[in-house]
């Protein structure tokens, strides 16, 4: 759970990402895992880019998750995902991809 909360922590303080789900509090508890967004990024290239360029690995697509993707207005978004073998580095190394990629990208508007 506290690495559930690093993560949603360090990715919501990220500019123009869209966490979906609610934020975590003494009632809500998060699985450890965030599905997000970045404006104006599709979250294929968001994946692929950080695959590709920094070796961290996320999801991207809809999930098996339509119908809530219908609801939300998105066609797709992208999922990190935690597992007992991550650790705090791990979410920072993440991060710091995340936001170099989200660089690249917007350098070309």
């Amino acid at each position: 759970m506290e690495l559930a909360n690093y993560l949603y922590d360090n990715l919501s303080s990220v500019s123009d990402v869209r966490i979906y789900g609610p934020a975590p509090s003494q009632t809500v508890t998060r699985a450890a895992l965030c599905s997000f967004n970045v404006k104006d990024v599709h979250p294929t290239d968001i994946a692929t880019f950080l695959d590709q360029q920094h070796g961290v690995a996320i999801r991207s697509g809809h999930h098996c998750a339509q119908p809530l993707h219908r609801h939300l207005g998105i066609s797709s978004s992208a999922r990190a995902s935690l597992h007992f073998y991550n650790t705090k580095d791990d979410v920072d190394r993440f991060i710091e991809a995340l936001k170099d990629t989200i660089s690249f990208f917007t350098s070309f508007k």
